[in-house]
């Protein structure tokens, strides 16, 4: 399924840029991807572009941070108190594992995952199939659902997202 998602974040530049299903599952198939994959990846996707539906983008003046917001049902921002602390559920813990939950944790410190969108990540995270998620798989959700919002994280971080970690050689 990530091999399907890693192609659909290589050639569509956006999530709204993205074809319907039907006809991704058309395009996906001639690439020569499984059926099973393909089926699994779109059904991800649908639940991606669900969750992705209530999201507010706020924009701060330099431009650098942008705050999200998700809306309630009743169409009221849902602020999250500054002072709160995320707990994960025993269920989250063994899906995720430990090093993924670190890694969710150093995006939200340093501001490339606000709160809303973490909550989508760990969401999405735990519609994955297979555990304990491994990093480059969480990072491949991150970076979908940056794509489905149309926030694009800073070179950086983008760098940091798509970066083969098993090769990497320390200076």
């Amino acid at each position: 399924m990530f091999e399907v998602l890693v192609f659909v974040y290589e050639n569509y530049w956006r999530g709204d840029a993205c074809p319907a299903p039907e006809q991704l599952g058309r395009k996906l198939s001639a690439q020569g991807f499984d059926a099973d994959e393909i089926r699994e990846a779109l059904h991800w996707l649908d639940g991606l572009s669900l969750a992705t539906q209530g999201i507010q983008l706020i924009r701060h003046a330099d431009e650098t941070t942008a705050t999200v917001s998700i809306r309630s049902r009743s169409d009221e921002v849902v602020p999250q108190s500054p002072n709160s602390i995320r707990v994960y559920s025993n269920a989250e813990q063994e899906h995720i594992g430990a090093e993924c939950l670190g890694f969710i944790s150093f995006l939200e410190s340093s501001g490339v995952l606000p709160t809303g969108m973490r909550e989508i990540v760990v969401e999405r995270a735990m519609a994955t199939p297979g555990e304990p998620l491994t990093i480059d798989e969480l990072k491949i959700i991150v970076l979908m659902v940056h794509w489905s919002t149309g926030l694009e994280p800073d070179a950086l971080v983008l760098d940091e997202l798509c970066d083969d970690t098993d090769t990497r050689v320390a200076h």
